[in-house]
């Protein structure tokens, strides 16, 4: 430790005096703007779904301090990860310095204007056109098997499975019989085919309102990024638009979703001769398999990790299920069980509220 005076100032301030991560990175900021004379203050910003806590400070152009232990992130990731969406004329934080040793980075902030805080009715179709503008450049770009995981069946299985463990297992305290067993098999295997029968571009696995920051010049920032993978084209389009966290109407991702195909077809990411309904359907079902799995992600966030905030969207998240798996044929099986079986469970808890208006605007 060298001399510098460190402060820690949150809402949480005792809490962060005994924190030696906290101190520790306090001290290495200090040592990065080598400013000998002024203490750094870190506020806290929280943390997002993973480990990473991020802090703003009192010096200096707008940065942030991000603490991202060793032991559960992947700094170096983050790092190449950023570079590689940069590179496709996308912006993403500018790295200002790290200790990957340490888990310790500086990054550009890209302010609070996150897309789900400024997003309404008047300016909703400017921002999501410009949102899938990135989208597209990024899934663009060249593949690079060396940087870019798969995304695939057994990654995807595994995914599938938090549902069962953690929703299902967990949090409703439900233990399957091997017929229900088979039964979600069944289903998983199915939405694991049309998520590898569509076309594989870049996936951000996150992309939604509140990892998209409108930045001061106009541009779209994307943030949260270092869990990228090389899966299924519209992954990152129903991550987009039927956010976990944000409702918009049926009719209005529909015309989106199709907008967005015909922009696809026009840059060769999409073949000219798949329809309407087949991408609807490449759209629908990777989007179910990402809402089971966050089912089961929020359940363990909420159990394992202390976040009980994620609880609250639990309810949208079963209202994209159930629409998605009602409105097809072979997935009914599973709609059905869902509403039977696990519904009246799921009413019981504190959490609960009536999935059929859950996102609903007033």
């Amino acid at each position: 430790m060298s001399s510098h005076n460190i402060k820690t100032d949150s809402p949480q301030t005792a809490n962060l005096q005994q924190d030696s991560r906290t101190r520790a990175l306090a001290e290495w900021v200090a040592e990065q703007i080598a400013d000998n004379n002024t203490s750094v203050e870190l506020r806290s910003l929280g943390s997002d779904a993973g480990f990473r806590r991020y802090f703003r400070f009192n010096q200096g152009p707008t940065l942030l301090a991000v603490d991202a232990p060793p032991t559960t992130e992947d700094s170096n990731q983050f790092i190449a990860i950023a570079m590689f969406i940069a590179q496709q004329a996308v912006r993403s934080p500018r790295i200002i310095a790290t200790d990957t040793n340490q888990g310790f980075l500086l990054v550009e902030d890209f302010g609070d204007q996150l897309l789900f805080k400024i997003v309404d009715s008047q300016n909703a179709d400017g921002l999501y056109q410009l949102a899938m503008q990135n989208l597209l450049k990024l899934q663009q770009s060249t593949d690079d098997p060396l940087l870019i995981p798969r995304y695939d069946r057994a990654l995807l299985r595994r995914e599938l499975e938090i549902f069962s463990e953690w929703f299902v297992g967990q949090l409703l305290d439900y233990s399957l019989t091997p017929e229900e067993l088979a039964l979600l098999d069944n289903t998983f295997n199915q939405l694991e085919a049309i998520a590898l029968n569509q076309p594989q571009s870049f996936v951000h696995r996150d992309y939604h309102s509140r990892n998209l920051i409108l930045c001061a010049n106009g541009e779209l920032g994307v943030i949260d990024f270092q869990g990228a993978l090389w899966g299924g084209i519209t992954y990152d389009l129903v991550s987009l638009l039927r956010d976990c966290y944000l409702r918009w109407p049926t009719h209005k991702v529909t015309t989106w979703a199709l907008d967005y195909r015909q922009q696809a077809i026009a840059r060769g990411l999409i073949n000219q001769h798949i329809s309407e309904a087949e991408f609807m359907r490449w759209f629908d079902w990777l989007g179910l398999q990402r809402h089971i799995k966050v089912l089961g992600i929020f359940a363990r966030l909420n159990l394992r990790d202390g976040k009980a905030g994620y609880l609250q969207d639990l309810p949208l998240v079963i209202r994209y299920t159930l629409e998605v798996a009602e409105a097809y044929t072979e997935l009914r099986p599973f709609a059905d069980w869902f509403k039977t079986t696990l519904l009246p469970i799921a009413t019981t808890q504190d959490w609960y509220r009536d999935y059929q208006t859950a996102g609903d605007r007033t």
